[in-house]
């Protein structure tokens, strides 16, 4: 055990397994994904305390509880595609490879991409690729996805990221305003999709031609 292992444990034991997510794979991807490598050098000491911390360029690595409830709703099973909108630090894209998955993970911000595609490799995650883009577009190339996640709020559901979902797939975003909005988890069955809420919580906006006008 490395020696933010103890404080990992003491993470995922507050932050996931007391919340009520026991899916075992995310759990023990959690317990063995370095998140302290994925923050600000000045913020490793703050890792594992259970926050959503700043990642530079406005944006933040999520609370680990609300990365193992986005990974264990999307119910993907090893050697499945998943497509990530929003590859921020890295970290979710780390958690899934972690669990078997090939992650396509598209960030819009060039510094964010080549940081994430660098921590990526050196960590091991050879099963993630990372695209700089706008990510309501989708990777179309490598459709159709049994999971897709929306790491970014959204006001509507991007109409082509529905049509890359797989049947059966599932797709996991937080749909409202930039203040507030409700996850939401919507399955593909029969060619039809049905949604459901899973609670509040707070992303940065997705920008992008489908989303929110950005700089």
């Amino acid at each position: 055990m490395d020696e933010f292992g103890k404080q990992r444990q003491r993470m995922v034991e507050r932050f996931v397994i007391r919340k009520g997510i026991d899916d075992e794979r995310v759990v023990q991807a959690m317990l063995q994904v370095p998140r302290h490598r994925f923050v600000q050098p000045a913020l490793i000491h703050q890792a594992y305390d259970g926050k959503a911390l700043p990642i530079g360029y406005g944006q933040t690595i999520s609370h680990p509880t609300t990365v193992a409830l986005m990974c264990a709703l999307l119910a993907v099973s090893p050697g499945e595609r998943v497509l990530e909108v929003g590859t921020g630090s890295g970290y979710n894209a780390a958690v899934l490879a972690q669990m078997g998955v090939k992650v396509f993970s598209i960030e819009r911000i060039g510094q964010l991409v080549r940081k994430a595609r660098r921590l990526l490799a050196e960590l091991g995650y050879h099963s993630v690729a990372v695209r700089q883009g706008d990510g309501a577009t989708g990777w179309p190339e490598f459709a159709p996805f049994q999971g897709i996640v929306i790491t970014a709020a959204c006001r509507s559901v991007p109409k082509a990221l529905l049509e890359q979902l797989s049947e059966e797939g599932r797709m996991i975003l937080p749909l409202g305003t930039t203040s507030r909005q409700k996850l939401t988890l919507i399955q593909r069955t029969g060619g039809e999709f049905f949604a459901r809420q899973m609670g509040e919580h707070r992303f940065v906006p997705l920008i992008g031609k489908q989303g929110w006008p950005g700089e």
